[in-house]
């Protein structure tokens, strides 16, 4: 534990305490890869306090336990999301909006994206999501195999937001990889340089639907108001910008963990095919499971916080990985159970900032479970797979290839 922990070759800041000193990189944690979230959970271990300073990503706080993860996200008054990516330098970069405002700034904008996600929308769409999803499942029945992440996880949800923002199907793909170079950077293109990419492709869309009807999701935003007054153009392309990467990846992240864990659980999966109705609590345990969104505050003024004394201008993180493997709220974290009551996570985040597509993320999961189950009961994952989680702001798998016997489907 020790030797994971303890970090070396950087200098303690003075009011850093020696045992808030940990070595811990946030995008790519001990055992990333092949053991993500036992990594994470290193920062659970006894003796490791509440809350911690890496020297990693030119230095943070990190809280380790969920109540104080939605203590830090609800409490604006002294932690801004002026920067919420790290290292800084970057966050600085991401000056998007609503995400980098605070209340009461950040209501109004807030406001215009709520109906646009609520359950009444979302419901008006429900059928059309279905749709996509039973001719996806479908489309590879009878193949006996697929790359879970390419032939599903990659086209639903991208399919449902391109059709909500009423944009070109075939541009999906390229605008998901510059979507990914805001989230886990390779090295291919900066974040700066992505967001531009991201920015100068929806703008004529912005342009040519100012000022005209439309009931698509861009078309409210380009036509939006906070209070009396029209939306910027320059706050319309931030607003479109923000809400068009979250729809891009979040939810296909969340796919690629919720069916590797069914493929290598066939008594999980069992219980969902014999029990649909179960469905709906099975999404909240793997949500509690298997968070993937690691993002940060900035401390607000010098404080004493928890036994820790925070700086003014320094990053705090608050990973949602950390909330809901959290052993003191959720017990034996680790373990999967559809019967679990009581559990406790942030993994949608809390406060003001709550992601406000929650609803229609529950709604893709569901639907996605449901129809894939009607059709292919039995499955797994395929031998030999190397299958890999990546860190990042959002964590993903790189593939989930299955395989089944496609005698054992259904034609529905």
């Amino acid at each position: 534990m020790q030797d994971v922990m303890e970090a070396t070759g950087s200098a303690r800041p003075a009011h850093v305490k020696p045992d808030q000193f940990v070595d811990f990189d946030i995008y790519a944690p001990p055992g990333e890869g092949k053991s993500f979230y036992e990594g994470w959970q290193l920062l659970h271990a006894q003796g490791v306090p509440d809350v911690v300073w890496t020297p990693r990503n030119e230095g943070h706080w990190i809280v380790t336990r969920n109540d104080l993860i939605d203590e830090v996200f609800a409490d604006h008054t002294r932690f801004s999301s002026r920067v919420i990516l790290l290292p800084k330098s970057a966050g600085e970069q991401h000056n998007l909006i609503p995400t980098t405002l605070d209340p009461p700034e950040h209501r109004p904008y807030r406001s215009l994206l709520n109906s646009s996600f609520s359950p009444r929308a979302v419901g008006g769409i429900e059928a059309q999501i279905r749709d996509v999803a039973a001719g996806l499942v479908e489309a590879v029945r009878l193949d006996g195999q697929c790359n879970f992440t390419t032939a599903y996880a990659e086209i639903l949800p991208i399919k449902v937001f391109m059709t909500m923002f009423g944009l070109p199907l075939e541009d999906s793909q390229q605008l998901k990889t510059w979507s990914d170079a805001t989230t886990r950077a390779d090295g291919t293109i900066s974040m700066a340089d992505a967001l531009a990419r991201i920015a100068a492709y929806l703008q004529p869309f912005l342009d040519a639907r100012k000022g005209k009807d439309g009931d698509d999701m861009l078309s409210r935003i380009v036509n939006g108001k906070i209070g009396d007054r029209a939306l910027s153009d320059v706050e319309a392309l931030q607003l479109a910008l923000q809400v068009l990467i979250a729809g891009l990846d979040t939810v296909v992240n969340f796919l690629g963990f919720t069916f590797l864990f069914l493929a290598q659980n066939p008594a999980h999966r069992q219980r969902l095919v014999e029990d649909p109705d179960l469905i709906p609590t099975a999404i909240e345990e793997l949500v509690r499971r298997f968070p993937i969104v690691t993002i940060g505050r900035e401390v607000v003024t010098d404080m004493e916080y928890h036994g820790a004394q925070l700086k003014k201008g320094e990053m705090i993180v608050t990973a949602t990985v950390l909330g809901g493997l959290d052993p003191t709220v959720n017990p034996d974290p680790m373990k999967v159970d559809f019967d679990r009551v009581g559990a406790r996570h942030v993994s949608f985040g809390t406060g003001p900032h709550k992601c406000p597509g929650a609803h229609l993320a529950r709604t893709e999961i569901s639907i996605s479970i449901e129809e894939w189950l009607k059709r292919i009961p039995v499955f797994e994952l395929a031998a030999g797979a190397d299958v890999r989680v990546m860190g990042g702001i959002a964590a993903t798998v790189n593939a989930v290839p299955l395989v089944w016997d496609p005698a054992t489907t259904r034609a529905v």
